[in-house]
């Protein structure tokens, strides 16, 4: 089983999830990819399924109408994307797995904005696809109120 603690690289930011995550995904987008520097590998998280210590040290960029990006302001670590907009999942993370204590026993199970990943980038075993339609329409499902 993974662990449910982690960390950015400096220690400044730690994390404990109310629930041991069982696998993670993938995201090809363009901002993923310019965050991380290649693919984001995540661990979906929901709404107050995640306790920070070092809260005061996380810096947070909005990097898209509906999501907002979090790093620790000391040494820089991706940490977390978070969904702002309206709706039932406003607040659901993803919390970049390679902070976790331990990856032991994940299994990589989904990727999503599959049509932007690049040729070179495969993935061993199959997993759940969802194209950028894919997601843009699940998360204005989630907002019925926004004409977007």
């Amino acid at each position: 089983m993974a662990s449910t603690t982690g960390s950015c690289l400096c220690g400044a930011v730690r994390y404990t999830l109310a629930e041991a995550p069982e696998s993670y995904g993938a995201c090809h987008c363009g901002i993923c990819r310019r965050w991380t520097g290649g693919i984001e590998l995540g661990l979906q998280v929901p709404p107050g399924g995640v306790t920070f210590e070092g809260e005061d040290n996380i810096r947070t960029y909005c990097s898209s109408d509906w999501a907002e990006r979090g790093f620790c302001g000391t040494c820089g670590s991706n940490l977390f994307w978070r969904l702002t907009a309206p709706g039932p999942m406003h607040g659901m993370m993803s919390v970049t797995a390679g902070t976790l204590d331990s990856l032991e026993g994940l299994t990589l199970t989904s990727e999503v904005y599959i049509d932007h990943k690049p040729a070179g980038h495969a993935f061993a075993g199959d997993t759940k696809k969802m194209t950028e339609a894919d997601i843009l329409a699940m998360v204005a499902a989630s907002n019925p109120g926004d004409p977007t």
